[in-house]
């Protein structure tokens, strides 16, 4: 199963070739298909007994929950997810079918024939993380409240034995002399 294909992509020009490690195509396939919005993972593990079985020349990859299926320069692919709760599935699908063509294609120059994607569960990871967000914020917003409403009660409770110092201060007579004069001249 750790076979590489061997492709060669100029056939004009005796550069070389290019060889793909097949978990090279897998790893492309895997990244492509975790950006995708409404994508919580890629799940499972695809039959072993499909290498085995292979007809002509191919080079089969089993990497968990992808399957590669490479026939000179074409690529066949076989992925295995769980799409988020809530997501539109056909869209989430067609989202990943797309990004995963572009991604080979762009980085490879590997002629994708089809994009198999098998939708084995949905996980409600994401809804449950924002449920708990969620909680947390009015558990939050409750203790400020609560907060707030301690504070209004002691600010309104009578200060007892709170020691008052007395200043003596000349410059505060002379000033209250002035206001008492212009008080009695108005």
């Amino acid at each position: 199963m750790n076979e590489n294909m061997t492709i060669d992509m100029e056939k004009g020009q005796d550069n070389g070739q290019i060889t793909y490690a097949n978990e090279v195509i897998a790893t492309i396939v895997n990244v492509a298909t975790t950006e995708v919005d409404g994508i919580s993972g890629i799940v499972g593990s695809n039959s072993t007994i499909s290498g085995v079985f292979g007809k002509g020349k191919s080079s089969r990859s089993n990497v968990r929950g992808v399957r590669v299926d490479m026939k000179g320069e074409n690529v066949n692919v076989d992925i295995s997810v769980n799409v988020d709760y809530g997501m539109p599935i056909q869209k989430v699908g067609r989202n990943v079918q797309e990004n995963v063509r572009k991604s080979i294609e762009s980085m490879t120059g590997l002629s994708v024939e089809k994009v198999d994607l098998h939708v084995v569960g949905v996980s409600f990871e994401k809804e449950n993380q924002e449920m708990q967000l969620s909680q947390n914020v009015a558990m939050s917003v409750e203790d400020a409240e609560e907060e707030r409403a301690g504070e209004e009660t002691a600010s309104e409770q009578p200060v007892e034995n709170a020691p008052v110092e007395l200043v003596e201060d000349d410059d505060l007579d002379d000033e209250d002399e002035e206001l008492d004069e212009e008080t009695e001249e108005e």
